[in-house]
């Protein structure tokens, strides 16, 4: 059954408004997927906080145009689900890789970050950086380094006095 203007125009004010909010995007070819299979990659999305979209190649194009993402256009070329991350930049590529894992039939087509595309072979860096509780743990262990490295400088010169004192009279006792 074919879609009627409103509900394509429903479908690209959907994913632009998406879009425009996401931090990555990540787009798969899922040809040869079974229903369940695809069902249960949108209930993982959705745990991992990730917009799950099947959408027709010339509405992605007209949704993403004015977006971050419009640098994908060239390459929606056959059934694709896009993915975008939604809380951190590497949330859609985790979803996609860890699925891809136990389906090959799966196959990352493209990525994009910051208006920048990349190549497929670029998922597991993406996938691999970390998530915002991550990062800001990352930043206070940096922070707080040089603050204890100068706490133990300052209790290390009483005990060095202690330990020069203790060892002049023993010298001296002996």
């Amino acid at each position: 059954m074919a879609l009627t203007l409103q509900e394509k125009k429903k479908i690209v004010s959907e994913v632009a408004a998406v879009a425009t909010e996401a931090h990555s995007a990540v787009a798969a070819e899922y040809h040869g997927l079974s229903v369940g299979e695809m069902t249960e990659l949108r209930v993982k999305a959705r745990e991992g906080g990730v917009y799950l979209r099947v959408v027709k190649n010339n509405l992605a194009k007209i949704a993403l145009a004015d977006t971050d993402f419009s640098c994908m256009s060239d390459g929606f070329v056959g059934p694709l689900v896009l993915a975008f991350s939604q809380e951190d930049p590497g949330a859609a590529a985790r979803v996609i890789k860890d699925f891809a894992k136990e389906h090959d039939k799966l196959e990352v087509k493209m990525l994009s970050v910051g208006g920048e595309l990349l190549a497929a072979s670029e998922l597991d860096r993406l996938a691999k950086l970390p998530t915002r509780d991550q990062a800001l743990a990352i930043l206070a262990g940096t922070l707080r380094a040089p603050v204890e490295k100068l706490a133990r400088t300052f209790k290390e010169v009483p005990g060095k006095l202690v330990r020069t004192v203790a060892a002049v009279s023993d010298s001296k006792a002996a």
